[in-house]
């Protein structure tokens, strides 16, 4: 069997400069190279633009007043139905620096809920796009252990 791994996340977006703006503010991607398609979007990188394999997100951008390009590429969907992650629950992503992350989070005003999976170790962190896609962050939960020590000699 071929091996398989995660190449990118693709969310049309009826406000593609909010969730541009949402993903570049809270995770930190930049806007890299993107091929000429027929419909405007972005590609949302995370490390070098140098190859198209480190574009983690795509945009599709849903052009009102010209939508035709994207429903000959991709086809077309009613409006209505993109909000939300549909029949996918969530996206996730492995990710470290849980306290710079949260401290990012809460100032930048974005919500998120924290849990523990304790059988493999795992904190994760949830928050919404701004299309209502469930974005979950994973990080080692000795950061969250760590973070808490931190917590509890700062309160002394």
């Amino acid at each position: 069997m071929a091996q398989l791994k995660m190449n990118h996340l693709a969310i049309r977006s009826p406000d593609a400069n909010a969730t541009r703006d949402f993903f570049m503010k809270t995770l930190g991607l930049t806007v890299g190279p993107r091929p000429d398609f027929p419909f405007p979007g972005y590609w949302l990188y995370k490390e070098s633009h140098n190859s198209y394999l480190n574009a983690l997100i795509h945009i599709v951008e849903i052009d009102p007043n010209n939508p035709q390009g994207l429903i000959e590429y991709l086809g077309g969907k009613d409006i209505d139905t993109l909000h939300g992650t549909g029949a996918i629950d969530h996206v996730a992503f492995f990710a470290t620096e849980l306290e710079n992350m949260l401290k990012h989070l809460n100032e930048i005003g974005v919500t998120y809920r924290e849990r523990l999976v304790p059988t493999i170790k795992l904190h994760q962190v949830f928050l919404e796009d701004p299309n209502g896609i469930t974005i979950e962050l994973n990080y080692p939960a000795e950061e969250r252990v760590a973070l808490d020590e931190k917590m509890k000699t700062h309160a002394h």
